[in-house]
């Protein structure tokens, strides 16, 4: 198969994508609600597949297996298991609450509904701040991954620095002309597409596998088993809490939690979450497993590898495709997000409180533009594998999760007590990734794992105590209104969708 053809493919999903977010355009008011949140509109489907996709990044097609193919295909467990169920609870417990708060007071952001609740312009800002400082790394995954891909894909023809801009350019267009109504319309197809070619890729391979009497390969039992192998239950739980825990606070899924049409369609959309999530990583993280048994060698991404011996050009051409879909839909989401959490959170309060609405749609337009570049210069650098990238970023997002947990649930939360879990277990947490080793006669004084368990999860519950810890001593400040938390919620949420 020619490199014209494969290219050809990979341009022409592309192009769909921009003519989608062209037409979504049309339909976008100018304003900054209409840009970020769709109007608060969207139903089961659409949101559904827009969680999925954007959730479906660079490590479900080439991390995920790359996983699979060194350990073993144990991370089925993590991923597909332990975070469908765990991540579909988060949603209940804090995205419904959220969906509640946010309908009802007109939020567009996490840092927006903090500080408005506890009265705290440093609270925002510090959310936000620690947000972007996450995000952008995950953005660079998602860019180190297009870039990996094509290399694969045309056997060195596209070279990493052109597949990563490829992408980034056509994340920039159609971002900053579609906002998230076109954004979501594109996950919904990117999210149909990935479940519709990883099956495929997985019946085909397989089917190639059992004709040839390779499928299983020469594996130890332990290798095969799920839940043995290198993997010990402590640091299977710190990576399933941690990863659903940060998921849930990641910003472009944390605002999903705004979009819902209505309380019906939220309720939808986490009952069927678990599901959509088994589909696709079984099939995904089962291709690894499969080429370790059969032998393929490389140091690079394992899947492309795979498909070049055992499918079409064409077919590993759409598979990889597929791949780019699922960074995409990652990144556009997050340059969305992220745009919001600077204009709302960073520019309006502490630059330029008296901004238009037009003036901040404009704005978030142009930070598209700006953040996705400053992480494409960032990802040429190739900072780290594509699972260490992402391990990290998870972590510093799980910090957030029980201080907002315990603020949308416990009307005694303080301000003093929101400030001190946020910004105490993000500093326990980047002294573990950057700091320097500090040692004690010789033991380390902070280390990456405690008794098996993660610095990620020591620091969440580090912040869960301080949290309540200061909380419980200190005193509400001036201009802290838990009312807007708890009182006529349900009410509110529904004479407004009613009005609509």
């Amino acid at each position: 198969m020619s490199l014209v053809v494969e290219l050809g493919v990979v341009f022409a999903y592309l192009l769909v994508a921009l003519v989608v977010g062209a037409v979504a355009y049309r339909a976008t008011e100018r304003s900054a609600e209409d840009y970020y949140l769709a109007g608060r509109g969207l139903g089961t489907v659409v949101l559904l597949f827009t969680t999925f996709a954007t959730l479906l990044s660079a490590f479900t097609f080439f991390g995920g297996p790359n996983l699979a193919y060194a350990a073993g295909p144990e991370w089925i467990l993590v991923m597909g298991l332990m975070d469908g169920v765990l991540f579909g609870l988060l949603w209940y417990f804090l995205g419904y609450k959220q969906w509640l708060v946010g309908r009802a007071q007109g939020y567009v952001t996490l840092g927006e509904m903090l500080g408005d609740r506890f009265g705290s312009s440093a609270l925002r800002g510090l959310v936000a701040a620690i947000s972007l400082f996450w995000l952008f790394p995950y953005v660079m995954l998602q860019q180190m991954g297009a870039g990996t891909a094509l290399v694969a894909l045309t056997d060195g023809a596209v070279p990493y620095w052109a597949g990563a801009a490829l992408v980034t350019v056509f994340m920039i267009a159609y971002v900053v002309v579609s906002g998230m109504r076109g954004v979501a319309w594109t996950d919904t197809i990117q999210g149909l597409f990935m479940l519709v070619v990883v099956w495929a890729a997985f019946l085909w391979v397989g089917g190639a596998l059992a004709a040839t009497g390779q499928l299983g390969g020469a594996l130890p039992d332990e290798f095969r088993a799920l839940g043995g192998g290198l993997y010990s239950p402590q640091w299977m739980l710190s990576q399933a809490i941690g990863i659903a825990l940060g998921v849930t606070m990641f910003p472009q899924v944390n605002q999903r939690f705004f979009v819902g049409e209505s309380e019906r369609v939220l309720k939808r959309s986490f009952a069927l979450w678990p599901v959509l999530v088994l589909l696709l990583f079984v099939p995904a993280f089962l291709l690894g497993s499969w080429a370790a048994g059969v032998g393929i060698e490389t140091s690079g991404n394992v899947l492309p590898v795979l498909l070049n011996e055992y499918t079409p050009g064409w077919f590993a051409a759409l598979v990889v495709a597929g791949a780019l879909a699922a960074m995409m839909s990652s990144s556009d989401s997050m340059l969305l997000s992220g745009s919001s959490y600077f204009t709302r959170d960073l520019y309006r309060p502490f630059v330029n409180p008296a901004a238009s609405d037009r003036r901040e749609d404009l704005l978030g337009r142009v930070g598209v533009a700006v953040f996705a570049t400053g992480a494409f210069v960032a990802s040429l650098f190739e900072p780290g594998s594509l699972v260490q990238v992402g391990s990290t970023a998870f972590g510093g997002f799980a910090q957030l999760a029980l201080p907002v947990g315990v603020a949308l649930y416990w009307r005694g939360t303080t301000r003093a007590g929101m400030l001190a879990g946020v910004a105490g277990s993000q500093a326990f947490y980047l002294w573990t990734v950057f700091g320097p080793e500090v040692t004690l006669g010789g033991v380390p004084v902070l280390v990456s794992t405690y008794w098996g368990w993660s610095a990620s999860m020591v620091g969440v519950v580090l912040g869960l105590v301080l949290t309540l810890g200061v909380s419980a001593f200190t005193a509400q400040a001036a201009g802290e209104d838990s009312a807007v938390y708890f009182e006529g919620l349900r009410a509110a949420a529904r004479a407004d969708a009613e009005g609509e």
